[in-house]
Formats: C-alpha cells, sequence, structure tokens
C-alpha cells in the first residue's frame, strides 16, 4: 500500500523538473493526481507516464496566475476524484536575473503573479475543498532564495520568502479544521530552470556546485520525496514549516 494510496492530489508546474518528478512519485504511491501547467504538450506527457506505469492522473491546463484556471482545477479534483486531500504549489519562474535597479517592472509583476499569487490562490480555493472533504496538506515550494539575499534574484527571493510566511499563517488559520500547511525550500536543483541560467551564464556552474557541502546538484526527484513525506501521514504532527532541502547549503 503507498503513502498516499488514493489521495486526491493536485500539482502545479507537473509538465516538468521538480512538479513533474513530484507527479509520478505521488501516482507511484497510489494518489490520484491532478496534472496542472499552461505547458499541455508536457502535461500530457506527465499524464500518459504515469498511466503507462499504471497509476492514475488527469491533465488540466492551468495558469496559476488566472483565478478562473485555478478554480477549474480544483473543481477538477473535486469532480474526478472525490475531493481534494493533496495540494502542492509548485509552479514558480526565476525571472529577469539581474540587479534589483535593472529589473524591468514588467519582469517584477510577472514574478508575483506566479510565485505569490499563485499559491495564493491555490491556497484560497484549495482551502475551501479541503475544508469540505474534513482537511488535507497543502505544500508549497519556497527556495533557499527565500531565506537569504541572493544577488540579481531580488524579485524571485522576496516571492519566496512571501510563500514561506503564508504557509505559516495557513497552518495557524486551518489548523482546527484539520489542513496542514508546509513547503519545501530547494536548494539548487538540476531542472530546466537551471539549465536556462547555465546557458545565459555557464560560469554559475561552478558556484553552484560550491553552494551546498553535499556533492553535486539535486535531482527533481529528492524533493519529490520530500514532498511526499509532507503529503503523507508520515508528517501528521509537521504543520507551519518550511523544509530545506539544500545539501546543507543554509548550514
Amino acid at each position: 500500500m503507498g503513502l498516499v494510496e488514493e489521495k486526491s492530489t493536485i500539482i502545479t508546474g507537473a509538465a516538468s523538473g521538480i512538479g513533474q518528478a513530484t507527479a509520478r512519485v505521488f501516482a507511484e504511491h497510489g494518489a490520484n493526481v491532478v496534472v496542472a501547467d499552461v505547458d499541455v504538450e508536457g502535461g500530457e506527457e506527465t499524464v500518459a507516464d504515469i498511466r503507462e506505469a499504471g497509476g492514475t492522473a488527469t491533465f488540466v491546463e492551468t495558469n496559476v496566475a488566472d483565478p478562473g484556471d485555478v478554480e477549474a482545477m480544483i473543481r477538477t479534483a473535486v469532480d474526478e476524484y472525490g475531493g481534494l486531500d493533496v495540494l502542492f504549489n509548485n509552479a514558480g519562474i526565476e525571472g529577469n536575473v539581474a540587479k534589483l535597479a535593472d529589473q524591468p517592472v514588467e519582469g517584477f509583476d510577472d514574478v508575483v503573479d506566479v510565485n505569490l499569487k499563485g499559491v495564493w490562490l491555490g491556497m484560497k480555493f484549495g482551502i475551501s475543498a479541503m475544508v469540505e472533504d474534513g482537511g488535507g496538506s497543502i505544500i508549497s515550494t519556497s527556495s533557499i532564495g527565500g531565506f537569504r539575499g541572493i544577488p540579481t534574484y531580488s524579485v524571485y527571493g522576496a516571492t519566496k520568502a512571501g510563500v514561506s510566511l503564508m504557509t505559516k499563517t495557513v497552518a495557524n488559520e486551518y489548523a482546527e479544521e484539520g489542513i496542514r500547511c508546509n513547503a519545501v525550500a530547494p536548494g539548487i536543483v538540476e531542472t530546466d530552470m537551471v539549465s536556462r541560467v547555465l546557458e545565459e551564464d555557464p560560469s554559475q556552474e561552478e558556484e553552484f556546485l560550491a553552494m551546498e557541502p553535499m556533492p553535486g546538484l539535486a535531482q527533481p526527484e529528492e524533493i519529490a520525496n520530500t514532498v511526499l513525506f509532507l503529503g503523507s501521514d508520515l508528517s501528521s504532527r509537521v504543520t507551519g514549516a518550511t523544509l530545506p532541502v539544500e545539501g546543507g547549503h543554509l548550514a
């Protein structure tokens, strides 16, 4: 029996990277997974992989910054799988990599819309479904950039710090309704986002590798396994926490 057997689960940003790995891991452990992303091709690929492995999944094209899309995403989980047990607010973008004064105003808006408003919308509509269902677990993706100031990532870091604070607030507000709310804070993970940064500035690879005491770069599956823990009953007494998964960087 899996750790999240028959749990109705939504994962945003599930077309690639951490989201895709998490969707696969949850399905392997018995969850019914709603795969949500703006990337239709990647999202459908994730669903196909899950079904081929014998799991259950449905794709919903979702812009997490759009309230209508997020409501439809939540409704899909309720209609298809009978409720909502786990919500992983994972979709995120890095935005423009530049010093603060060089950041375009519209770039600020884009990052805030996806990384912060998107999480807020997921929580807003997801909480209502979870209350009706008797509780659940919300997990969101923060970052080590939400713990410390990383040059050229001011907007990204601000949104991730906001995710961690929202997580604490929701954990306090909805504990009595049976809702746990936590976040994960990855370090440098070998994903498309990191690949894009290295394409723009290959010299950062050495810096990335030196950031964490543990050798190499984290793999998406390592973050996914941490999310699985937070979504399962193994973490039944854990709420309001942002769990660093960063190879000792913050130490």
